[in-house]
């Protein structure tokens, strides 16, 4: 397992997690679950993004925004509108027509999309994990993607397989937006002045590369800065020097980090195992050294953290709008020096 790869351990679309519509103007969405991860989708259309406290962007048809958490934010066919937001699940209805002929939740879509309509996909991810919140420290608050990259194939697929209502289709759109995620993310990684988290940019040095494959793939192994720089074959002081430039902190204390990480899962998912064998599990035959490591990367003991540590829930729902009634208010004009991509 690669160090990307290994951080979408426990982050996976399920269920209830869908909201599927189609959008007649005037209309506004206000997510406000809090979701560390919402997938915003358009496969017809456009609308617009607004965080809080940022400017907003425009999302056209085949486009992808990732809303990183617990903000709320809100998605609009035009800036400045004013609408009236629903329950889950209800009829939406505007001050200033009659309403639209959409509801959010699964498989909700009837009919097909009338002029001027948008057809939104939204997945909200849970983050189940330490392993999986590491990913959210390299994202941006909005991460846009557009068009015309690796994510157009999930989209094809996305759009067939929502028109359609076959046996196991919710087990398939959860492994759609599954797949368009790890897409989406790659796709705004590696785009041209792209700043990607130093980790995920050093996977493509030959030598770094080698060594963070090697410490994710035996993370329990006696490593030293010797014997990985021989596993990559280079020098120490190179492997050292490297590492540390790319990646911004020593092997080692990458290592203890890493480990520290999978520990902290251990501790949650693994009840009966006692401190001391989840310290094993990660490289450590000492308990008191183990404990030590971890109390000084997490700020509390393996104990306590297994007494107090965050309790995930198991089944979020699609991102809740703000109870009938409730007004939203216009949303701002862009600032000066924000452009519509046409």
């Amino acid at each position: 397992m690669d160090a990307f790869g290994d951080l979408f351990r426990g982050m996976r679309a399920q269920g209830s997690l869908f909201g599927n519509s189609i959008l007649s103007p005037p209309w506004a969405l206000h997510f406000v679950d809090g979701a560390p991860l919402t997938l915003c989708t358009v496969l017809g259309g456009a609308g617009w993004i607004v965080p809080e406290h940022r400017p907003p962007e425009q999302l056209r048809a085949g486009e992808t925004v990732i809303v990183r958490g617990p903000a709320p934010f809100t998605f609009v066919d035009e800036v400045g509108t004013r609408a009236e937001p629903i329950a889950c699940g209800e009829h939406c209805a505007t001050p200033e027509q009659g309403g639209t002929r959409h509801r959010l939740g699964w498989n909700d879509c009837d009919g097909d999309a009338g002029d001027g309509a948008t057809t939104l996909i939204v997945g909200a991810y849970p983050v189940r994990g330490e392993i999986s919140r590491r990913l959210l420290d390299g994202l941006p608050v909005v991460l846009h993607v557009v068009s015309g990259g690796g994510t157009d194939a999930v989209l094809d697929h996305l759009a067939a397989e929502v028109a359609t209502d076959t046996p196991g289709q919710q087990v398939v759109l959860d492994r759609l937006l599954d797949w368009m995620l790890v897409c989406a993310l790659r796709e705004y990684f590696d785009r041209p002045g792209g700043e990607p988290p130093a980790w995920y940019a050093a996977q493509r040095d030959p030598v770094v590369g080698d060594a963070l494959r090697l410490l994710h793939a035996e993370p329990a192994a006696p490593w030293t800065v010797s014997s990985l720089a021989d596993r990559t074959g280079v020098s120490r002081s190179t492997l050292a020097k490297r590492f540390a430039d790319l990646v911004g902190e020593p092997p080692l204390t990458y290592l203890t980090r890493w480990r520290m990480t999978l520990a902290a899962d251990l501790l949650a998912e693994r009840e009966a195992a006692t401190v001391a064998e989840i310290g094993r599990t990660v490289g450590y035959s000492d308990a008191f050294a183990f404990s030590a490591a971890f109390k000084r990367i997490r700020g509390v003991s393996p104990s306590r953290f297994r007494r107090t540590g965050t309790v995930v829930p198991e089944r979020p729902t699609v991102p809740p709008l703000r109870p009938p009634g409730t007004e939203l208010p216009v949303v701002p004009a862009p600032p000066p020096g924000v452009r519509v991509r046409s």
